[in-house]
């Protein structure tokens, strides 16, 4: 399919450097970003990043080699730099030439270094000023920055401060993620100086999305003040809709809610493989990383089987949905396709309508 000609500014450093079309990013979210959504954001001149957080070795294999049997258009996967098999995995994504790899936690210098070597360009997220500029040193290719309207792990601090404060700190392609959805927002972005825009609930709520219809409907229906920042999922910020299983969490005593956390985590170990030692290893990991209580580690390996129970099964009653305030702002369901062409054709007319000089003389006469 042809693409129209875009205004010039639309073609940024990211587009060179992921090698797309347009600086749209599709979010690494798991049970969300499947081999499908990758595949198909791609396809629509994106970046489709799928999320491997949650998946065993063998099966992000099989998921690259379905995006790979799907598209030639570059892709990223997201992995988790805390994983005891990282090397493997970072292995595997440059053995199928996997453009970018992204990590929700900062990776170590040395896994940078390692990635770089493979030829993959590296993609972390940051909360904070002070992160950017560290990974930056690493020798990060670019940075997505998230503020607080974003859904899943957020900080405090909003997307419109946090933003010119990272731009003005490093020299690398900055990608904007909290509160995108449209056109408007691609633009502002770019006015604070952002290479891009990364989007994860506008993802989600698609029809190439994997989650179940019914569950699209419950987020459909929410308002931007529906969602809630709550550490009850794993004692870390998360922002989720104020739905299901959150209010009982919320409610519930330290005890019950930690004996129900750990009969997850067993199903959750059963259903992903993983082994028990690996996941005491994370699990040590966590504590050392973010000053995790012990229960609050049994709440962090509950969490793969709450999300699952929502998206996938369609439990919005008993799961949780992870979102950002713009869930608000979304009320239908697009293709990738139709969603980025939106989005860039509505960004393109804002800047040609900001670029035409006023008419003064009819003002005047």
């Amino acid at each position: 399919m042809s693409r129209p000609t875009l205004h010039p500014a639309l073609r940024t450093r990211a587009c060179e450097l992921f090698g797309v079309e347009y600086p749209i990013v599709q979010t690494g979210m798991g049970y969300v970003s499947n081999a499908a959504l990758t595949a198909a954001t791609a396809e629509a001149g994106g970046l489709g990043i799928l999320s491997a957080g949650l998946l065993g070795l063998p099966e992000l294999e099989q998921a690259v080699a379905a995006v790979r049997s799907a598209t030639d258009r570059p892709f990223g996967v997201n992995v988790r730099a805390d994983q005891p098999d990282i090397g493997h995995r970072i292995d595997l994504l440059i053995r199928s030439g996997v453009r970018v790899v992204s990590f929700a936690l900062a990776p170590r210098p040395e896994l940078v270094a390692r990635c770089k070597d493979g030829g993959l360009v590296v993609v972390p997220s940051v909360g904070a000023r002070r992160h950017a500029e560290k990974v930056a040193d690493w020798g990060a290719d670019a940075v997505l920055v998230q503020g607080g309207e974003g859904g899943g792990h957020t900080g405090p601090v909003p997307t419109s401060l946090l933003l010119p404060q990272v731009r003005d700190a490093v020299d690398i392609p900055v990608i904007a993620a909290g509160g995108y959805f449209d056109g408007r927002g691609l633009v502002s972005a770019l006015a604070y100086g952002a290479d891009g825009i990364a989007m994860g609930t506008r993802f989600l709520l698609t029809s190439d999305s994997p989650v179940a219809r019914q569950v699209k409907e419950v987020y459909l229906a929410g308002t931007v003040t529906d969602t809630v920042l709550t550490r009850q999922i794993d004692g870390i910020p998360q922002r989720v809709l104020r739905a299901g299983t959150i209010g009982r969490l919320e409610s519930s005593s330290g005890p019950r809610r930690t004996l129900r956390a750990l009969c997850n985590a067993v199903a959750f170990r059963a259903l992903s493989g993983a082994r028990w030692s690996d996941l005491a290893r994370e699990g040590r990991a966590m504590r050392r990383e973010h000053g995790l209580t012990w229960s609050q580690v049994v709440m962090a390996a509950n969490a793969p089987m709450l999300y699952r129970t929502a998206l996938l099964e369609g439990r919005a009653d008993i799961g949780v949905m992870a979102t950002g305030q713009v869930v608000g702002l979304i009320d239908d369901l697009p293709s990738c396709e139709e969603l980025i062409t939106r989005i860039v054709t509505s960004a393109d007319e804002v800047l040609r309508r900001l670029g035409r000089a006023p008419d003064h003389r009819s003002a005047s006469s």
